[in-house]
C-alpha cells in the first residue's frame, strides 16, 4: 500500500473518533516518516507506508491526542515538546499573547515577564519571542511539567528560568519581585464538565479542573496579582467562555481594573488586569 491510499483508509477509520480525521492521519504519517506535513504532501504520497504508521493510528483510535503521540505541538509559531504531564497548547491561548502585544505596542517593552502555571512553557516562550531581551520566569508545581518546560526553554529561550512553585501554598512568591507582565492559563474547568475523551482521559487533571465552578484557582491567584505587578504592570489570565464577569469581579475586589479580550471565534477568552485605572489597556476589549 502506498501512502496516499493509507491516508485515505486511516482518515476513514479515524472519522469515528476525530473531527479532524484527515489532518490527524497526515500528521501521524509525517511523524512516522520523520518529515514535515508539507514534505509528506509534496514528496512522499507515492512512497511505501512506514511500518510504524499502523500503531500510531491505533493509538489515535483510542482517543490519545495527536500531540502526545508525536510529542510536539505548535504555539505562536514555536514548535514545542509536549507530554501527558502538560496541557497541549491551544490556539485560543494565543489570545493572551496577542493582548499583551497590543498593550505594549505603544509603551516601553516589558523588562520582566512571569508565567504562572507554565506547563510546556508556551506562554512565556511566546512572550519572549516578542521581547527577547526581557527576563522571563516561569512557575510550575509539577516536576514532570518543569522538565518539559525547561527542555522547551533550552531550545527557544535559554535565558528563561523555570522554577518550582505553587500559588496555593504560602510563601511561594518570596523573592520573585515584581513584573511588567504576568501571564497565566490556570486550571478553570468545572469538575463535572463534559469533555471530549481525548481531554478527560489523557490531559493532566491538575491543570484542568478547579472546583465545581472552575473558579477555585482564580479565587486564590487573582488577589495575589497586585503584589506581583510593577507600578505599570499588566496581568492577563485565560478564562472559560462563561467566566469573564466572575474573574473580572475578583480583579476589581483586589483593587484592579479588568478588561476582557475575545479569541478569534469571538468568545471571551482572557481578562487583562492592571492596578491603576489610568493605565491604558489594549484595544478591542470590553471593560469592567
Amino acid at each position: 500500500m502506498k501512502i496516499a491510499e493509507a491516508l485515505r483508509a486511516a482518515a476513514d477509520r479515524l472519522s469515528a473518533t476525530s473531527d479532524t480525521a484527515r489532518l490527524d492521519a497526515e500528521l501521524l504519517m509525517a511523524h512516522a516518516l520523520g518529515c514535515s506535513r508539507t514534505d509528506l504532501l509534496l514528496r512522499h504520497m507515492t512512497a511505501d507506508v512506514p511500518a510504524a504508521f499502523a500503531s500510531l493510528v491505533e493509538r489515535r483510535m483510542g482517543h490519545e491526542p495527536v500531540a502526545y503521540i508525536t510529542g510536539t505541538a505548535e504555539f505562536y509559531g514555536l514548535d514545542l515538546a509536549v507530554s501527558p504531564a502538560v496541557l497541549i497548547p491551544r490556539g485560543d491561548t494565543e489570545t493572551l499573547v496577542e493582548a499583551a502585544r497590543e498593550t505594549f505596542a505603544h509603551r516601553p517593552p516589558p523588562q520582566r515577564i512571569l508565567d504562572l502555571g507554565t506547563g510546556s512553557g508556551a506562554l512565556l516562550l511566546a512572550a519572549l519571542s516578542l521581547w527577547p531581551r526581557a527576563e522571563g520566569i516561569a512557575i510550575e508545581r509539577s516536576a514532570e511539567a518543569i522538565a518539559v518546560a525547561r527542555a522547551n526553554a533550552a531550545r527557544h529561550a535559554p535565558c528563561a528560568s523555570v522554577r518550582e512553585g505553587d500559588w496555593t501554598q504560602s510563601g511561594w512568591a518570596e523573592g520573585l519581585g515584581r513584573f511588567d507582565l504576568v501571564l497565566s492559563n490556570p486550571p478553570y474547568v468545572e469538575d463535572d464538565a463534559p469533555l471530549d475523551l481525548s481531554v478527560r482521559a489523557h490531559e493532566p487533571a491538575s491543570a484542568l479542573f478547579s472546583g465545581p465552578e472552575g473558579m477555585d484557582d482564580y479565587r486564590m491567584l487573582v488577589p495575589q496579582l497586585p503584589g506581583l505587578l510593577a507600578p505599570d504592570g499588566v496581568a492577563i489570565v485565560e478564562i472559560g467562555w462563561q467566566q469573564a464577569a466572575a474573574v473580572s469581579a475578583l480583579a476589581v475586589a483586589a483593587g484592579m481594573t479588568a478588561r476582557v479580550h475575545r479569541d478569534l471565534a469571538g468568545r471571551e477568552r482572557a481578562v487583562e488586569m492592571v492596578c491603576l485605572a489610568n493605565i491604558p489597556l489594549g484595544n478591542g476589549a470590553a471593560a469592567y
